[in-house]
């Protein structure tokens, strides 16, 4: 039972971040050209895509809190594993999907924090560059 719940909980996590990467894939692609105007910055897109599913995945899958479900209890004389319910199994399920969308939009506003400020250099480069033609 226990590892078909991490299956699962690891399936879940990766369609979920796959439909992330798939739903920000654009905007993040005209980020990087706005950015990055040479041809790495494709390079720089699978780099992103890749990372959003790791970090999805990571964050979805939690496996110390799955330990619960084959560990007894320390602190119990006669500690056993919690049982896995169907209710236990759509609350891990929305857990999953929870905290693989909170990993992915931490990295994502890193990603784009960092983004904002590469972008108002590149834009400053350009109003300098435009002041300095005739």
């Amino acid at each position: 039972m226990f590892l078909a719940l991490l299956f699962v909980t690891l399936v879940v996590a990766f369609g979920v971040s796959a439909a992330v990467v798939w739903a920000f894939t654009k905007p993040i692609d005209s980020i990087l050209k706005r950015i990055i105007a040479d041809e790495i910055n494709s390079a720089w897109l699978k780099y992103m895509k890749f990372a959003m599913v790791v970090v999805g995945v990571s964050s979805g899958v939690r496996i110390y809190e799955l330990e619960r479900y084959i560990t007894p209890a320390r602190l119990e004389k006669d500690g056993q594993a919690i049982g896995l319910t169907a209710e236990r199994w759509v609350l891990e399920i929305y857990r999953t999907v929870i905290e693989t969308l909170q990993g992915i939009a931490w990295m994502l506003l890193v990603f784009f924090v960092f983004a904002l400020i590469a972008y108002v250099i590149v834009r400053i480069g350009e109003l300098r560059k435009q002041q300095d033609a005739p």
